[in-house]
């Protein structure tokens, strides 16, 4: 009796272990292919402003974190460095800096969704017609499935332009 029961536990530990594993890996195996140095090197004649995705903010932890820059031009949003993979990204354009999932969770109605992440060591967003970047002074990559802080960039320090 206690080996079945000990074999089915087994059973279930593993199953459990690859189907988290599984979670982890698929949005890196499906993720598209990043931009190319190229595709950079377009945004930084048009680049507005510019801010750093920090891997140690309060919010992130091991799994949840953004390091690098990002450039902010009128019509697209580029972020060149690394990402923690995950499913659901989205980047979110907020008036104030928040460092937490809590904080932006105060916000987020007030934030605006640019649009999906779908890479992780790099990407480019299309800012939607109408939207001023200067309205706003920080980028949020917010993973929308799990409600999770993934990291934050001020790309305006002295608040939003008007």
């Amino acid at each position: 009796m206690w080996s079945w029961l000990i074999l089915i536990g087994s059973h279930l530990a593993v199953l459990a272990i690859g189907f988290a594993g599984g979670i982890y890996m698929l949005p890196i195996l499906t993720a598209p292919r990043s931009p190319d140095a190229a595709a950079f090197e377009g945004i930084a004649a048009e680049t507005l402003y510019a801010g750093r995705l920090l891997r140690n903010l309060k919010g992130s932890d091991l799994l949840h974190w953004g390091e690098g820059e990002i450039r902010v031009s009128r019509d697209r949003i580029a972020h060149i460095g690394r990402l923690a993979p995950g499913p659901d990204y989205k980047l979110y354009l907020a008036r104030r800096f928040v460092d937490t999932k809590e904080a932006f969770l105060l916000i987020k109605g007030e934030t605006l969704r640019v649009g999906d992440v779908k890479t992780f060591k790099g990407f480019i967003v299309e800012v939607p017609a109408g939207v001023d970047v200067r309205e706003y002074n920080t980028v949020v990559v917010w993973c929308e499935a799990f409600d999770q802080f993934i990291s934050a960039a001020e790309y305006q320090a002295a608040g939003p332009a008007k």
